[in-house]
């Protein structure tokens, strides 16, 4: 069975692959960065930890709508905005595959705090991605004073809206474009 799910998770990437990092409009790109904004503003409001956090951080991506859907394959994809020492320098899309028990459709605010130069760098040359052992921290209170760097990332999620279950292996992966 596991030889069956390739060609699919692989059907899956590409197809995910194939949406592009910034938005096509001046709109578009405007209206990326004002969400990224307001989500921001919303995750450090909410943790106060958080919003010291990320001013104490090399870089943070943004992401202000994940959108998730799935039925055993699944997928999602959402485009963020990268800050680095608080001054927006590009564009961000996030792919995500997974694969298992799961049927449902969710949104979801994704956070990323880069605490050192070399994981910014893995970011920017698409060779950052997350498998199944990567694990993001719901945003409340203390989140940001808990948080657990994996490879100088940390991930928080927030806003989730939608049913979703599951019982799934995958990943994700980003790619970036200067503005």
């Amino acid at each position: 069975m596991k030889t069956m799910l390739k060609p699919i998770v692989l059907a899956c990437v590409l197809a995910l692959g194939a949406c592009t990092t910034a938005p096509k409009s001046e709109a578009g790109r405007t209206e990326v960065r004002t969400e990224a904004d307001s989500s921001m503003a919303k995750a450090s409001a909410n943790d106060a930890s958080l919003a010291k956090l990320m001013d104490g951080a090399k870089a943070v991506a943004v992401f202000p709508t994940v959108g998730k859907g799935a039925f055993v394959v699944g997928g999602a994809y959402g485009k963020g905005v990268l800050y680095e020492h608080g001054v927006m320098t590009g564009y961000s899309d996030i792919t995500q595959v997974s694969v298992g028990a799961q049927a449902g459709g969710q949104s979801y605010t994704e956070i990323i705090v880069f605490r050192d130069q070399a994981a910014l760098d893995q970011f920017k040359t698409g060779k950052l991605a997350f498998d199944a052992q990567a694990t993001a921290v719901a945003i409340k209170s203390g989140a940001g004073a808990n948080a657990k760097f994996n490879n100088g990332v940390a991930v928080f999620t927030m806003n989730e809206a939608g049913l979703m279950a599951e019982a799934s292996v995958g990943g994700q992966r980003f790619s970036y474009l200067a503005k």
